[in-house]
């Protein structure tokens, strides 16, 4: 039946006294023709009717999957597939006066057909990751990592099935040569594998997600993550440059991941003043009369005043000395007057570590280190309130007869 189809043209085109070698060649231009202009035609209906379905199933859905898929234009591709099966079982009628072209036509429709499946899975997948990064549970997680392994097993597949394909060898020796030249699959795929590996312990360990801010200083990386995939995880740094950093120095290498601040009460301030060695005093009566006229730390020092003096009386202390007996000191003062500036500081988190500590002395002096939480965990909203705290301890260091440390400008001078 197949022959009496394609031999029509043939035979009609032999009784107009045409050669038998140009019939056939035109029996194949025009049949060919015909059937191109046919498979395009019924690309073009199929589309039309699945691109009204889709439209029609987008409206009607309660999801917006659907609206991924258009996106992505997989209706589009699945409208191939009918002209190309079309192709695939007409083209033996086009070539039947040529073999060895109708081999090579039926392979390469083969092909054809193995590239355009390919595509329509890739951008299935496409559709599904899209979709899923619409979802608070799965908008942090490395969706890419996983897409890129399924599109790394299906182009495999699929070079495999071409390779069968165009050599008429079956796949599975194809699977047997593979794992002869296993070592050599492992150094070429060493980076996917590796990143592979490093994607699932990221993922399943909670190590990084999209949107954390992370500091990588060996790949000079201090920002937000805004891609994690099978090769590579994508930083934009503060400066707005963005680093990339191999996905499995992750798990191979030390980093810094700030999420536990930024879901956390506060964000840490810890700092220190140093204080000039020389500046620090016990403090004399009139001192501390003095010192009480400030309201923070007045009925601190009337109720501590009272008991120094009362011990140095019972203990028979000769105060004609500072040094003898129980004494106040300005830096110790100072000291209290920052724990309770900072207690009813309205931008310190006070259900948090909230302390002011004496480090060991340097050779430029005393640090006085604050370590508290700010509230507000925004960046410049930190380093305003940590700037208007020790704007204030700064200028309040006077007031307590204290000096910050300054390299003086000439060497011999005094600090």
């Amino acid at each position: 039946m197949e022959n009496e189809t394609s031999r029509i043209l043939y035979n009609y085109l032999l009784k107009t006294g045409i050669s038998e070698t140009v019939a056939a060649y035109l029996n194949l231009i025009i049949l060919m023709a015909v059937l191109l202009v046919v498979a395009w035609f019924v690309d073009w209906v199929i589309w039309k009717i699945l691109r009204a379905l889709s439209i029609r199933i987008a409206r009607q859905s309660k999801t917006n999957f659907d609206n991924f898929l258009v996106a992505n234009r997989v209706p589009r591709y699945m409208a191939h597939m009918a002209p190309l099966f079309l192709l695939f079982k007409m083209a033996p009628v086009a070539f039947i006066d040529f073999d060895f072209a109708r081999g090579i036509a039926m392979k390469t429709l083969q092909v054809l057909l193995v590239l355009l499946s390919l595509a329509v899975i890739k951008r299935v997948f496409r559709s599904i990751n899209d979709y899923l990064k619409t979802k608070p549970r799965f908008r942090d997680k490395p969706l890419d990592s996983y897409i890129q392994v399924f599109m790394i097993f299906g182009w495999f597949v699929g070079i495999l099935a071409i390779l069968a394909i165009i050599t008429n060898v079956q796949v599975w020796k194809f699977f047997t040569a593979l794992g002869a030249g296993s070592a050599i699959i492992l150094l070429i795929f060493k980076d996917s594998i590796l990143g592979l590996v490093a994607s699932i312990q990221v993922s399943a360990n909670d190590m990084v997600r999209i949107g954390d801010w992370i500091t990588f200083d060996k790949y000079g990386a201090d920002g937000d993550v805004i891609e994690i995939n099978l090769a590579t995880v994508k930083v934009q740094n503060f400066d707005k440059t963005i680093t990339t950093i191999p996905t499995y120095a992750l798990i191979s290498d030390s980093f810094k991941n700030w999420r536990g601040m930024q879901e956390s009460g506060g964000r840490r301030i810890k700092r220190a003043l140093i204080i000039s060695q020389k500046s620090i005093r016990f403090l004399s009566d009139k001192d501390v009369e003095t010192l009480k006229k400030i309201q923070l730390i007045q009925p601190y020092l009337a109720d501590r005043n009272e008991k120094i003096r009362a011990f140095n009386i019972e203990n028979g202390r000769n105060k004609e000395l500072s040094i003898n007996g129980r004494n106040l000191t300005n830096i110790g003062v100072f000291r209290k007057y920052i724990t309770d500036y900072l207690e009813n500081h309205s931008a310190v988190n006070k259900g948090m570590t909230l302390m002011v500590r004496q480090l060991a002395p340097t050779p430029q002096g005393i640090p006085l280190e604050i370590y508290a939480f700010s509230a507000d965990k925004r960046w410049e909203n930190y380093e305003y309130v940590m700037a208007d705290i020790f704007d204030h301890l700064l200028a309040a260091l006077p007031f307590f007869d204290l000096k910050v440390f300054e390299f003086p400008l000439n060497l011999t001078q005094e600090p």
